[in-house]
């Protein structure tokens, strides 16, 4: 026993990284500090959409002018033209929906453009903020939150005048459709704030997009309808998957995803890979928000 030698092993020096309580209570408060930031953030934006209410009325009056107009324009029509045998009122509500979802995304970035103009924004990025994300997660739960009262009121009025709309069983549906429109829309809207110089031409180029968007989709009409030209437009443009995938889900009260939804000579897109498609054009806006806002203001 005596012979036996003793190994002696080196002690190790203790580092932050080693103790797991510290880094465990690091991760907490970064959490906390992120979620207070959202907190703070979104607050703002809520109080000045309280003092500004125009902007929201605006977002639902108009999707109401096209609803009303349209719909008294082409009650007339031929119902063996549409898809289903539809009346055009009913075919038109979809298309209404995710357009007001368009109409209340794209204005997201105008609290950054009157932010850099007043000098707002260079005071949040000089400040102690745990995590500069936080303002683009607190103007996209604005902007969901503000577009989602929006939608809802649009599908009180779409009831009151078409009694036999049943588009508010599907609420959940709607709501996780509007939501890849509304991501997407606002992600390039606050893209568009970061890169234009002013708010002229951020309105400008809103005004200048609106209609083109707008008619290059299935909103107004089927793609059946459209010279080839405008069909490939129209598959370019991600209006026209949330549209059909909702559109199908109202005409038949149930989703089945390899039901082909868009049939143009270019291509034919399953319910699957349209949905696919919107999430990977959502996963591309944030990427490029992202890059613009970590090397732009650092």
């Amino acid at each position: 026993m005596l012979n036996q030698q003793i190994k002696l092993h080196p002690i190790k020096p203790i580092s932050r990284n080693n103790l797991k309580p510290l880094s465990n209570i690091t991760k907490k408060l970064k959490k906390y500090y992120f979620i207070q930031e959202i907190q703070a953030l979104t607050k703002r934006l809520y109080l000045q959409i309280l003092r500004k209410p125009l902007t929201v009325i605006t977002g639902i009056i108009q999707p109401l002018i096209w609803l009303i107009l349209f719909s008294a324009l082409f009650q007339n029509a031929p119902i063996k033209l549409l898809q289903n045998n539809i009346q055009y009122n009913e075919f038109l509500n979809p298309g209404i929906i995710i357009f007001t979802a368009f109409t209340g995304s794209m204005n997201s970035g105008l609290t950054i453009i009157f932010d850099r103009e007043f000098g707002f924004l260079n005071r949040l990025l000089v400040s102690p903020l745990k995590n500069r994300y936080s303002l683009l997660f607190s103007l996209f739960i604005s902007t969901w939150s503000i577009t989602a009262i929006q939608i809802f009121l649009i599908m009180m009025c779409n009831i009151l005048l078409n009694t036999h709309n049943n588009m508010i069983c599907y609420v959940y549906q709607i709501l996780i459709l509007a939501t890849l429109i509304i991501i997407t829309i606002a992600s390039l809207s606050i893209c568009l704030a970061f890169l234009l110089p002013g708010h002229i031409e951020f309105l400008a180029c809103i005004l200048i997009s609106n209609l083109p968007i707008l008619f290059s989709s299935t909103a107004l009409a089927p793609l059946a309808f459209m010279p080839s030209w405008l069909q490939f437009l129209a598959c370019l443009n991600p209006l026209t998957y949330a549209i059909e995938i909702l559109r199908y889900l109202y005409s038949n009260h149930q989703i089945i995803y390899n039901t082909n939804i868009i049939k143009t000579i270019w291509i034919t897109l399953s319910i699957k890979n349209s949905i696919i498609i919107l999430l990977l054009i959502n996963t591309i806006n944030l990427i490029i928000t992202q890059y613009i806002l970590k090397y732009k203001y650092e």
